[in-house]
């Protein structure tokens, strides 16, 4: 399951006189301004990215696309390349790559760090219905409901059992592979910041209803806005 905030998300500081190899496993906007922060600061740093964005934006510092092989590939990448701290930035519900980090961390030795951004809170006039799983996702879902599904590739086929439903789908990058539900249309391209475009979106596709998961961070809460502002029930995957 997804993991939840730490009381303390950023990662505790180091003394400013010592130059560290550190691996961030990233891919999230906080990771890249650790990046940022900790090349600034003279570290020697790696962003270590899943490589499911076709185009990703890249973090200062060196760069490693692609998986490690589960914990113990991970634990051996550690060790081959000398690092002296791992930081967690990966999204709140990448849970495997999670779960293998702190695996990697027992089997090396080497410290591990967790970044993770707090989630959204409602707030007064959203309509949110939190559900656990993406099967609860499609089953609290109305007959014959328009739904703009702001999730990655990998969390759309369990809507597919819902073949009554229209769904709008945003994704950054076309699929490989035809999607397994029958009435839809892709949207391609990131979230906007603004919720008018959001709202604007919404309306010309005639959504009803948004499914999305409780991400956190500023830069899909737009779509929370736009949703609040039109009056859309949200049904909000949340972490445990």
């Amino acid at each position: 399951m997804p993991r939840d905030e730490p009381q303390e998300s950023r990662p505790p500081a180091k003394n400013s006189t010592s130059r560290d190899r550190v691996l961030i496993l990233g891919g999230t906007a906080e990771a890249r301004d650790l990046a940022a922060r900790l090349v600034a600061e003279g570290h020697a740093v790696t962003t270590s990215l899943a490589g499911r964005t076709q185009d990703p934006i890249l973090p200062a510092g060196e760069v490693r696309i692609g998986g490690f092989g589960g914990a113990e590939g991970l634990a051996q990448y550690i060790v081959d390349e000398g690092y002296d701290r791992i930081i967690d930035a990966t999204h709140p519900f990448a849970r495997r790559i999670s779960e293998n980090a702190i695996k990697a961390a027992a089997i090396t030795g080497i410290p591990l760090e967790q970044s993770v951004r707090p989630r959204w809170r409602k707030q007064p006039g959203d309509r949110w219905q939190a559900v656990r799983s993406l099967e609860e996702a499609a089953k609290a879902l109305p007959p014959n409901a328009t739904v703009f599904l702001a999730l990655g590739r990998q969390y759309l086929d369990a809507f597919s059992t819902r073949p009554d439903c229209r769904f709008v789908i945003r994704m950054v990058d076309p699929p490989v592979s035809p999607l397994s539900m029958g009435d839809h249309v892709l949207v391609l391209g990131k979230p906007a910041s603004d919720p008018a475009r959001e709202a604007d979106l919404f309306t010309a596709h005639g959504v009803t209803h948004l499914v999305c998961r409780n991400s956190g961070g500023p830069a899909g809460y737009a779509k929370l806005i736009a949703a609040r502002h039109l009056g859309l029930p949200v049904i909000m995957l949340e972490r445990d």
